[in-house]
């Protein structure tokens, strides 16, 4: 359970990070294959590569699910265009844990991109002190998905396979 619930954690740190915005407000990925390295300080489980193959449909899907589960949660979600790119400002609570984030996002979305976080949380599990972290999301198109992959399949790392479109069934694994 634990891991699944590590695993659940990763998927939407990645969601929130790269999809917290509306669909209009971030350019949409290339389609195809993209791996995803994902550094976090401090974790348990400093860095995950993970594949993700996606699609226009996925992106748009991946947007415009997690954008409710963020309002729910998120007093604050702010995106701006910069210069470099775009920048992101949150503030959101889940299972008693409060989190204030930043994130920088680069790149072109057609062969590479990075979203770097830095983030604050609060209560819960962080304690009434609270914790740091910075998480790196390092994302670079690969070609065309493989064979065996459908758009919204993810292969994190050990073989795991999910697809995002079976988010739904993941949110009954978060804590209330």
């Amino acid at each position: 359970m634990t891991r699944k619930l590590a695993l659940l954690g990763s998927m939407l740190c990645l969601a929130l990070s790269a999809g917290n915005a509306r669909a209009d407000d971030l350019p949409l990925r290339k389609a195809g294959l993209w791996e995803m390295k994902l550094v976090t300080s401090g974790s348990p489980v400093p860095e995950m590569i993970m594949q993700h193959c996606t699609d226009e449909t996925v992106d748009k899907e991946m947007s415009n699910n997690v954008s409710p589960m963020a309002k729910q949660v998120c007093a604050k979600q702010e995106i701006k265009k910069t210069a470099t790119g775009y920048v992101s400002d949150s503030e959101c609570s889940v299972a008693g844990v409060s989190t204030t984030s930043h994130a920088e996002i680069t790149g072109d979305f057609n062969s590479a991109y990075t979203v770097k976080t830095t983030s604050h949380a609060k209560g819960g599990i962080a304690g009434a002190a609270g914790r740091d972290s910075t998480t790196t999301l390092q994302a670079k198109w690969l070609g065309a998905c493989k064979p065996d992959q459908k758009p919204g399949d993810i292969v994190m790392p050990g073989g795991f396979k999910m697809n995002t479109r079976d988010m739904d069934k993941l949110k009954a694994l978060l804590p209330k």
